[in-house]
């Protein structure tokens, strides 16, 4: 028998790709959430059954939930003031409860324990407790860094001949937004109805010296690994423009890789979907063209 499956966030590059990737299987029905349903028309059409969800507004959550056996709950963005998103997700969880869902698929970060120096560890920590106190089924995708983010990054190392970056020697679990997609659309459709927390990585960790190989292998031009202190990263961002709350964050996430935090590496992908997941060389050779293209002034 079919069950409702639900994602929220769909209006964004991961939730749409997940829906996308149910509706290729046949999975459903499905129902789409979003803060601007007007611009999910096309899915409408497609049989997807559009609702608008405000993570601000709690009251509005149990009839856009109304009727899912199954949720995937994609984290926020809402991160401009502290406790904001775990507000959000806490409404959420609650309304899923009210709404009589069975189970809810979670997008986690790589060990967001109180080790972890990532700035939005706390709010993933939150949440999954959040979770493990709901009583729901519960799937938690601890998603390791995005691959597609090394585009834009090695894009400027190719163009200085020098990868900067505060990682020390650290390895990170790489994976692509599509295989995270492809894992969160597998859980969402499973039968699994315990209590699970998954990896979701690429299929080994690498560090940003093997990162600074592999794109000039792929380039053939001479590209090094430079590595600084967090602060002097977190500083030079900050005289190139970058806010200071983003540029805490994005040092935060190397501080992770140099800590060991992400150095994680599980077939989670490939148990979830049965395809394994891509390596960053593979990646990053279907996207040569884009690490050639120039930098923007």
């Amino acid at each position: 028998m079919s069950q409702p499956l639900l994602v929220t966030g769909a209006g964004g590059q991961l939730g749409r790709r997940v829906v996308d990737l149910l509706l290729a299987q046949g999975a459903g029905p499905l129902i789409a959430t979003t803060r601007h349903p007007e611009k999910l028309g096309e899915l409408r059409a497609r049989g997807v059954e559009v609702r608008r969800a405000d993570f601000d507004a709690p009251a509005s959550l149990a009839g856009a939930f109304a009727g899912a056996a199954r949720l995937l709950l994609i984290s926020t963005d809402a991160l401009d003031r502290p406790g904001r998103r775990v507000a959000q997700h806490r409404s959420a969880i609650e309304a899923a409860a009210a709404a009589g869902v069975r189970h809810v698929v979670y997008t986690s970060l790589t060990n967001p324990g109180p080790a972890s120096p990532i700035t939005l560890a706390p709010d993933h920590r939150a949440t999954e407790g959040a979770l493990a106190e709901s009583g729901l089924g519960v799937t938690v995708l601890r998603n390791n860094l995005y691959a597609d983010f090394l585009v834009a990054s090695l894009r400027r190392a190719l163009s200085t001949g020098q990868l900067v970056a505060a990682a020390g020697e650290g390895k990170a679990g790489y994976v692509t937004r599509e295989d995270c997609a492809r894992a969160a659309a597998a859980a969402l459709s499973a039968d699994f109805d315990g209590k699970r927390v998954l990896d979701v990585t690429g299929p080994a960790a690498v560090s940003h010296g093997e990162l600074a190989r592999i794109a000039s292998d792929l380039t053939g031009k001479p590209v090094a690994y430079a590595p600084v202190p967090r602060e002097a990263l977190e500083q030079g961002m900050q005289q190139a423009g970058v806010p200071a709350a983003t540029a805490a964050l994005l040092a935060s996430f190397d501080e992770a890789i140099a800590r060991g935090t992400l150095d994680v590496a599980t077939k989670a992908v490939e148990e979830l979907t049965g395809k394994p997941a891509e390596d960053v060389r593979s990646f990053l050779a279907r996207h040569r063209e884009a690490l050639l293209a120039p930098v923007a002034a």
